[in-house]
């Protein structure tokens, strides 16, 4: 407990710069608080104490705003900044030394049983508001921008923007749209609708142009 209470102290020292010491972040760290809290609560559910594991967690979210179910798996050094708003399903899956800021949302999309909730890799940086939703992976050393909108898998060293979110590097190099869209395997319905409207509005200025050319001809 001490080596692991140690351990997310000095990763919070590395990444907040605003963090002055160890004393500070023990006591004065919502976040750190959630994951001490999470440790308990994930105990007791693995040993099958799922009405006590889920009262630990709901009273962790009452003094933190951070709500971690107990069935989650989170591996070392998270880091959660601020963190008011932040909520983690029940198969969400998070590797080593990663970091959420406040009002990132790990979560499912719908009724579905079984594995419902994304799995994050190590050294992710999720940016405040923005929700990550089903059963997918989000890849090693990827980051994904404030108020994004995750919806599909994010490859490994990416960086993914926008609602929903597509990814617009990889390896720090900027990909082509086209290439964008290949690689989540969805179109972006904003510009589909954006596209149409375009195309319905080129249609009626051709009908209005068609219908002034015939009374002009008419007048003739």
């Amino acid at each position: 407990m001490f080596k692991f209470i140690r351990e997310e102290i000095n990763a919070i020292k590395e990444r907040d710069p605003a963090a002055r010491s160890g004393f500070e972040i023990f006591f004065m760290y919502q976040g750190f608080h959630a994951v001490c809290w999470y440790k308990l609560s994930h105990w007791l559910y693995v040993h099958k104490r799922f009405t006590l594991a889920r009262y630990i967690s709901q009273c962790a979210r009452f003094w933190t705003g951070i709500e971690i179910h107990p069935g989650a798996k989170i591996g070392r050094g998270l880091f959660i900044d601020h963190g008011m708003g932040v909520v983690i399903g029940e198969t969400t899956e998070i590797g080593d030394n990663c970091t959420i800021y406040q009002g990132v949302t790990l979560g499912g999309t719908g009724k579905d049983v079984g594995k419902r909730h994304p799995t994050i890799g190590n050294n992710v940086l999720i940016g405040s508001g923005a929700k990550v939703l089903g059963p997918f992976r989000v890849g090693d050393n990827s980051k994904i921008a404030a108020n994004a909108v995750v919806l599909t898998e994010i490859p490994d060293n990416s960086t993914c923007v926008g609602v929903p979110a597509r990814v617009v590097k990889i390896n720090n190099e900027k990909i082509k749209p086209c290439q964008d869209l290949d690689q989540i395997h969805i179109p972006d319905p904003v510009s589909m609708e954006l596209c149409r409207l375009r195309a319905q509005l080129e249609r009626l200025e051709k009908k209005i142009d068609q219908g002034e050319e015939k009374k002009e001809n008419e007048n003739i």
